[in-house]
């Protein structure tokens, strides 16, 4: 599949749409950890929240395809797309699912680095031992806390996805930054399922780094696609949202 054509105003108004969501996104999951449970205010924000949250990437993602960008692009947002929405609709079965689709998201992540990064970037022989020593750390103390069921299908998640982070070092900084907030940002969720201590309203923490970071990748990427000759984007930057369950 080619890019399409560039539409600037249509992107704009995309990104936009993404902005304003993210924050009512977010203005939901304050609204539903300061509710009581079982109430009114708290059904509301949780109802909020399940519509919000699996809008945010497709909004990001088209805000790609009217960019011109690569459609390989848009797929891993339409992946993580997936991922939310399995997330939050509970239970291991639907977990693992959800897991599979941010794993698709990744490795489409992985192919784009491939192709418009730069073996010479900040792929160093350091870089590379703490990336490894940062996996192998979280697996062992995840491990003995995880479901059985869990832990191999965590433990290869785990690889892919600190393999993404540290492919993004090829790309540039805001790209890099991108994988360390995904790798945040599903650090916590995994200390959630091993019923390590939380922050207060975690889920707000979770989305808030995974938002900022699918945002990162995309703008990095695209800009990575788009040459070091292509204008500047003047459109703004979307307040960071969450990834509620």
């Amino acid at each position: 599949m080619s890019p399409l054509a560039p539409r600037p105003r249509a992107a704009r108004a995309l990104l936009v749409a993404f902005a304003v969501l993210a924050v009512g996104h977010l203005a939901a999951l304050v609204a539903h950890a300061a509710a009581a449970p079982g109430g009114g205010p708290a059904t509301l924000a949780d109802t909020a929240v399940h519509v919000t949250k699996p809008a945010l990437m497709p909004l990001l993602a088209g805000h790609v395809l009217l960019r011109g960008g690569p459609p390989l692009l848009a797929g891993a947002l339409l992946f993580g797309c997936g991922g939310d929405t399995f997330l939050q609709i509970g239970g291991e079965g639907a977990f693992r699912v959800g897991m599979g689709s941010f794993a698709a998201g990744h490795l489409c992540y992985l192919l784009l680095f491939a192709r418009h990064g730069g073996p010479g970037r900040s792929r160093t022989a350091l870089a590379a031992a703490l990336y490894a020593a940062a996996l192998v750390t979280t697996v062992l103390l995840l491990w003995p806390d995880l479901p059985a069921a869990l832990r191999i299908p965590v433990a290869g998640y785990s690889l892919l996805l600190t393999a993404m982070a540290f492919g993004a070092l090829r790309v540039g900084p805001l790209v890099a930054v991108g994988g360390l907030l995904f790798l945040l940002s599903d650090s916590l969720i995994a200390g959630g399922i091993a019923r390590w201590p939380q922050l207060p309203a975690p889920q707000f923490w979770i989305m808030l780094t995974y938002t900022a970071a699918q945002y990162a990748l995309a703008v990095g990427v695209l800009a990575a696609a788009a040459g070091p000759d292509a204008p500047t984007s003047a459109e703004p930057r979307p307040t960071a949202a969450y990834r509620a369950p």
